[in-house]
């Protein structure tokens, strides 16, 4: 239990480090002078990182286990990232401590899952991971309001120092007090990736799981804080209220989500009526995107209580997969999740540039929601020719 005390601490900076920029967003123009676009590249960059890193985290999990991976990376790249980006002193050092960042981050959430499964029955998967996520969405709040309270009384950069000590505890906490889980099956070194990707069963699921967490991950944790400072004429503070209240969204759907497919027996139907929720959620801010800020902040919180249905999706995944092969279908099934939230912060940044208008401060930022408004619904309508895995028959 204490290990996965220590991986839960290690999942909320994951899921701090994901989201703080919105807030940092005045800061950062200011002293640095990030635009837009470029702060896109640099929560894309983190994207990228974590969603490349997938692919060396799955052998090392099935192979020397969740302890030593989860520390090392973290250590490395959470505490390492951290300190770099307290030392900036122009983007490019933004985004590439947030591509190192991204790098720690990569193998905490999926060494929680390799030992939820192969601890527990698989039936349980589900709520455990949705409570963990709950858990780690605390993070989320974390980069709101109290980090604009941080920021304001001590900076940006002491603030980014102190993430870096707290980043580097939490790698020490899971090196000593992580247990690796028996393995229950032998021949963990049998499979590759190329297997999972043959088995047609899981193609459907990829798409939703690309494009679904996009919207959420990168509206809360970017485009909210230069659409309020930008449209709206926001400070730190007032964003990081704003980004509170959808964080409180996203934990509250977390939670909801995590009974739900064992007590309606369907994982399939449980995920395709959050998406569309989030779709006509999405699709609202997208007729009025000059809305007034309660409005726009409702909308984001729909979005983001619809949204948060990837530890089902991990789940429904997941029974496809043998035991043997967790890690690396864990992962393989992140590295979609992740590196799909990466490329449209890549294409909604582009989008952005391609449309912002000097002296209209509401360009680019209509054609951002539709495109993830697009996105959720394209995923849906794919998704629909997924086969169902019940968790009571599991």
């Amino acid at each position: 239990m204490a290990g996965i005390v220590a991986l839960a601490l290690g999942y909320i900076m994951s899921q701090f480090y994901r989201s703080f920029l919105a807030v940092l967003t005045p800061q950062l123009a200011d002293d640095l002078g990030m635009d837009p676009t470029q702060m896109s590249y640099a929560l894309g960059a983190w994207f990228a990182v974590f969603a490349a890193a997938q692919f060396v985290v799955g052998p090392m999990l099935d192979r020397i286990g969740p302890r030593r991976t989860a520390a090392a990376l973290h250590f490395v790249g959470g505490a390492g990232g951290a300190a770099l980006f307290a030392l900036a002193t122009a983007p490019w050092m933004v985004i590439v401590a947030m591509g190192m960042i991204g790098l720690g981050c990569a193998p905490v959430l999926m060494a929680t899952f390799l030992v939820f499964r192969r601890s527990y029955a698989p039936a349980r998967l589900a709520v455990l991971s949705a409570w963990f996520i709950a858990i780690g969405n605390l993070g989320n709040l974390a980069g709101t309001t109290p980090l604009a309270w941080a920021v304001e009384a001590y900076d940006w950069r002491p603030v980014l120092w102190g993430l870096a000590a707290v980043s580097a505890i939490i790698s020490i906490g899971v090196w000593v007090l992580l247990k690796d889980p028996e393995r229950k099956a032998k021949g963990s070194d049998e499979g590759s990736y190329f297997d999972l990707l043959r088995l047609r069963v899981l193609w459907p699921i990829f798409p939703i799981m690309a494009l679904t967490y996009s919207a959420v991950a990168n509206l809360r944790g970017l485009w909210v804080g230069p659409y309020l400072d930008l449209v709206h004429g926001y400070d730190a503070t007032s964003i990081g209220n704003v980004t509170f209240a959808v964080a409180i969204g996203m934990i509250v759907g977390t939670f909801i989500y995590g009974p739900l497919d064992t007590l309606v027996n369907s994982r399939k139907w449980v995920i395709a009526g959050g998406t569309a929720l989030l779709s006509v959620a999405l699709l609202m801010w997208a007729l009025d995107p000059v809305t007034t800020p309660w409005r726009a902040t409702v909308w984001l919180m729909i979005a983001g209580a619809a949204g948060t249905s990837y530890p089902v999706i991990m789940a429904h995944g997941l029974a496809f997969i043998p035991q043997h092969m967790t890690g690396r279908g864990a992962t393989l099934l992140n590295f979609f999740s992740i590196g799909g939230t990466g490329l449209m912060q890549f294409v909604s940044g582009e989008v952005y540039g391609a449309f912002a208008v000097e002296g209209e401060p509401i360009s680019g930022f209509g054609e951002v929601l539709w495109l993830y408004t697009a996105a959720a619904v394209i995923s849906l309508v794919i998704y629909l020719f997924a086969r169902d895995a019940k968790p009571n028959d599991a």
